[in-house]
């Protein structure tokens, strides 16, 4: 017992420490960066404090192989460290940390008119004409910070305006109605729109024509698939216009037969940027990027500097939902692009560039669950009603028809999946006496604008079609949107939604399912942050269930 008293050693341990090789004082293998401290063996009976065995206050790093350590009385005993809480100043964490840029720099948020917003007077003049008045909140912060010169990712729900709110700031330097009147020196496009599909291209056409005036409506040509290719090139040549939107095959296949000069272009929309990114689309997107605003003879490392792309061009890119993927592409794509939304502008740098992994912790679930939903919230009118419905696959159609009697609804549009269950419903439908008509990719250019006529016109009061008309139909008399069949996500959910309630107006959704699909209802209703309410619809009536 003397003899064991007398030898006495201090072993600060810490998270974890084998005791496997501890006798004879050999090496413990760290699996992390490892602490080494001092230690000193002693047979004298002095008090064991810090300072008797060697410490001098502070942790010192041995360095030399274990020889040397051992020949010096320094202990090889590796203790794994502890992690510590980086604590951050108020002055590091402010720099470290982007805050939300301040908008009302530029122009109040709640403009009362396109005027506050810098837009030359030819320009408002024009929209007073077309019955523009007061510009709603996403094109009150967009506008005045694209006329600041910066790159943007403008966010907000389907319906609210996003396409005047690039439309605008363009026009206002490019075309007739531009703040100087000095003449157009080149033959060079100014201005090249990216859209996903022919419909959406073709609407964004008709508001560049409603601003621009019969006049000069030439001055924006549309380059969509589908149409007479050699008539498009034509129309270039002799119409010269400023301003061309178009898909991306169409962009990618005249840019590269030479007859599309856009290397002096001074913007570039991706309007529904997320779509573009899909994989069918990259090789056409890469060429878009490449020769849009990319001037001939300049150097390739200068011409893919984030300062070279600031002097060529502006880069706007546009959707309802901001995805991961459409932050790191703005970074790439853009020089230090701003997150545009109602009434806040954030820099895109402040943002996560991939998804945060979190613990398995139910706290840290919400969070993530927060994140996820955080895009598809801001994707949705304010002014929507959500139900859904459970009902038989076998007696979906039937439902569908009482939902629209119940309701009343007079411009409804029904989402499907497929395109044979497309004609099916059609037919069903017009067997029991309501107009239908079917729209989807299989068919012509012109049987979809005759289709899609006759639906505006009042001719057929239920259009059903596919996530072809997720995104770009803009139909602001529809008061209703039903999901015969589920979309894929929440973020194909937020789209099909936003085909009603647009700019301001009251509408409602309903999702007819099956019972084993109340789950993904429920599902979705959380990831939106959206009250969906369960319905049955009895007697000519819309009966709320109680849950």
């Amino acid at each position: 017992m003397p003899a064991l008293a007398a030898t006495r050693v201090l072993l600060l341990v810490g998270d974890t420490l084998s005791s496997a090789k501890l006798y004879g004082f050999s090496r413990i293998a760290p699996r992390y960066s490892t602490v080494r401290f001092l230690g000193r063996v002693s047979n004298e009976s002095e008090p064991l404090t810090l300072a008797s065995l060697g410490f001098r206050g502070e942790i010192k790093r041995s360095l030399g192989n274990e020889k040397n350590k051992l020949k010096q009385g320094i202990s090889t005993i590796e203790v794994p460290k502890r992690r510590e809480n980086k604590v951050i100043s108020r002055e590091t964490n402010a720099v470290k940390k982007k805050d939300r840029v301040d908008i009302a720099a530029l122009a109040p948020f709640a403009a009362k008119s396109f005027s506050e917003l810098g837009l030359p007077p030819l320009l408002v003049e024009r929209l007073e004409k077309e019955g523009y008045t007061v510009p709603t909140d996403v094109q009150a912060a967009a506008i005045p910070t694209i006329l600041k010169d910066h790159d943007v990712v403008i966010q907000s729900y389907t319906g609210s305006g996003k396409t005047l709110a690039y439309l605008l700031p363009i026009l206002s330097e490019v075309g007739p109605h531009k703040k100087d009147n000095e003449p157009k020196t080149t033959t060079d496009i100014e201005a090249v729109v990216v859209a996903p599909s022919r419909e959406l291209g073709m609407q964004i056409v008709r508001e560049f024509e409603k601003v621009l005036g019969p006049s000069d409506k030439r001055l924006v040509q549309q380059l969509v698939g589908g149409a007479n290719k050699s008539r498009q090139e034509e129309a270039l040549r002799k119409n010269k216009p400023v301003i061309v939107v178009g898909t991306p095959g169409r962009l990618a296949e005249i840019s590269a037969s030479g007859k599309l000069h856009t290397h002096n272009c001074r913007y570039l929309v991706l309007d529904e940027v997320d779509e573009l990114l899909a994989f069918n689309f990259r090789e056409d997107m890469h060429r878009i990027l490449e020769h849009v605003g990319k001037k001939s003879g300049a150097g390739q490392n200068v011409a893919n500097s984030p300062k070279a792309r600031r002097t060529e061009r502006r880069t706007i890119m546009v959707s309802a939902t901001v995805p991961f993927s459409v932050i790191r592409a703005a970074r790439s794509w853009g020089c230090d692009p701003l997150l545009v939304q109602a009434k806040s502008v954030v820099p895109i740098e402040s943002l996560p560039a991939a998804p945060i992994k979190l613990s398995d912790s139910s706290s840290s679930a919400n969070e993530q669950t927060q994140s996820q939903s955080q895009a598809p919230v801001q994707s949705l009118p304010p002014s929507l009603t959500h139900y859904y419905s459970v009902a038989r696959i076998q007696h979906k159609v039937d439902t569908l028809r009482r939902c629209i009697h119940a309701l009343e609804a007079k411009c409804v549009i029904v989402f499907m999946n497929h395109t044979k269950q497309l004609k099916d419903t059609v037919f069903k439908l017009e067997a029991r006496g309501m107009k239908a008509a079917e729209l989807h990719g299989d068919l012509s250019k012109l049987t979809r604008s005759t289709i899609l006529k006759k639906f505006r016109n009042g001719e057929a009061r239920v259009l059903l079609t596919n996530e072809l008309s997720a995104r770009g139909l803009d139909i602001p008399e529809c008061d209703l949107v039903v999901n015969l069949e589920l979309p894929t996500d929440s973020i194909h959910y937020a789209h099909r939604a936003g085909r009603t309630g647009r700019l301001g107006r009251r509408g409602t959704v309903v999702t007819i399912c099956e019972e084993p699909e109340v789950f993904v209802v429920k599902k979705m209703q959380k990831q939106l942050g959206v009250v969906i309410q369960s319905c049955q619809f009895a007697e000519g009536q819309l009966v709320v269930n109680e849950d």
